[in-house]
């Protein structure tokens, strides 16, 4: 995924960071944030100015990303809400603590795992969906009990400016804080100490996180991104294929971390699908995508050039047209792309998706497994050998049979990479399991047998202690 990235009042300033910390790690030591009344009264909280605000935050998302107000509600405002209701509908039964066996030797004795939270963490989010990936990870962080601070991202100004001034006005001051600001302000951040560090943005920034953690042995996880493969074959209704396809590529503008990256079909596959492509796309956005009030805009300048800089990379079967000053980039497939071009270099990140001929399966999944393991792979077949070999010999972050991207919105799949696609996972139980510290408690029970072993002097009754115990156990 590629991105950059005082209490009573909202933003905290830069040169308050370590007092900020210190402040909420104080908060965390005095044990407020771990009774689980505490705990869902934050999540309602949160729930209530998502509810209660969602009109500033659409306000702020259309500022930032041109987003409209539909897709606000469902992709961002809409999606936290999801995901607090359903951590808040288990989370007594979740935290409930997990037996486990013990050894007939050790026996009679009891084990379980016990869920405590970790401590003090920091949940640094990217631009492209700067409510869902700011807020989300904070679910499962309130839900463990942790204390947090929380960093939006500065290409996203306006939402961040209203997290700053909204959080603080739901949430425990004392417990939740957001620090705004850009390189400098994450720079100190990453100078802390802290008890769990989550991070969603790209591979560059998150060895520079991974690095600064390993200073403290701080535990990370990396939501990143990377090259997600479409693998599309003729046994499939192409025409359905490729509305899904572009629902999943092109909904806001293509900045998606699980965004379809590329496709891979063979050349008579790929020249069907591309004119089927350019239907989807008038069907969803119309004849002019320009003119679409469900079609977003590049975030900045700098990435607008870049993704302008691609077109060079095949031909535009679909789109290609743009415009700098509203940093308008139309929907646009490419064909006859070559495999060592630009735009198979990196992560598109936009939208602008190539077709790549392949032979067939095999050099599909060859190809596949040629790159980094992505962080997701979408397949469209109705052939149940290509569906079991791509799942059993290729690796990503999730598979998705016959839709992108929508795994996401199902509660109890974790969501995460592997490799340099990222580490670690949440929504759900994940959420809550990652912000917390499985304990390991065991309870052994005082026998006779057991005390001859660890207490000599209990056999001998050689001591007051021993002979009370000798007493107490017949």
């Amino acid at each position: 995924m590629t991105s950059e990235s005082t209490l009573t009042s909202g933003s905290v300033a830069g040169d308050s960071i370590p007092h900020t910390v210190a402040t909420l790690r104080a908060t965390f030591d005095s044990g407020r944030t771990k009774p689980l009344s505490w705990r869902l009264a934050q999540l309602d909280a949160l729930r209530r100015m998502l509810t209660e605000r969602a009109a500033e935050f659409e306000d702020a998302l259309l500022e930032d990303l041109a987003k409209n107000p539909t897709e606000s509600q469902i992709a961002e405002v809409g999606f936290v809400v999801g995901e607090i209701d359903h951590m808040r509908r288990n989370l007594r039964r979740w935290l409930r603590p997990r037996r486990v066996a013990v050894p007939g030797a050790l026996m009679p004795a009891k084990a379980r795992v016990v869920l405590e939270p970790v401590g003090v963490v920091l949940v640094i989010a990217p631009w492209n969906y700067p409510v869902q990936l700011l807020l989300a990870p904070l679910v499962g962080a309130l839900a463990a009990g942790d204390a947090v601070v929380l960093k939006p991202s500065e290409l996203a100004p306006a939402t961040s400016a209203a997290m700053a001034r909204l959080i603080p006005q739901y949430l425990d001051r004392s417990a939740v804080a957001v620090v705004e600001g850009a390189v400098a302000e994450t720079t100190e951040l990453l100078a802390q100490r802290w008890d769990h560090i989550f991070f969603t943005g790209n591979g560059r920034v998150g060895r520079i996180v991974a690095a600064a953690a390993a200073e403290h042995l701080t535990p990370v996880t990396l939501e990143l991104g990377g090259k997600s493969p479409v693998y599309v074959d003729d046994s499939v209704d192409l025409a359905a294929a490729a509305r899904r396809i572009a629902w999943g590529k092109f909904m806001n503008a293509g900045q998606t971390c699980v965004a379809p990256d590329y496709i891979l079909a063979t050349k008579a596959v790929s020249q069907r699908l591309a004119a089927e492509l350019a239907n989807a796309v008038r069907s969803l956005y119309g004849d002019d995508p320009a003119d679409s009030p469900d079609y977003g805009r590049i975030v900045d300048d700098r990435h607008f050039e870049r993704l302008t800089g691609l077109l060079g990379s095949g031909t535009a079967a679909v789109g290609g047209g743009s415009d700098a000053a509203s940093r308008y980039l139309a929907p646009t497939v490419l064909v006859d792309v070559p495999r060592d071009s630009a735009v198979m270099d990196e992560e598109v990140f936009g939208p602008v998706l190539p077709i790549v001929a392949v032979d067939g399966l095999d050099d599909a999944i060859a190809f596949i497994r040629s790159g980094d393991k992505p962080l997701a792979l979408y397949v469209f077949t109705e052939r149940r050998d290509v569906r079991r070999r791509i799942l059993t010999e290729t690796s990503s972050g999730a598979v998705g049979f016959g839709v992108p991207a929508a795994h996401l919105a199902v509660g109890g799949l974790p969501f995460g990479g592997v490799g340099e696609s990222g580490s670690g996972a949440y929504h759900g139980r994940r959420s809550l399991e990652t912000f917390s510290h499985e304990k390991a408690v065991l309870s052994k029970a005082l026998t006779p047998d057991t005390l001859q072993l660890i207490y000599p002097p209990y056999s001998e009754g050689k001591d007051r202690f021993a002979r009370g115990l000798l007493r107490k156990l017949g």
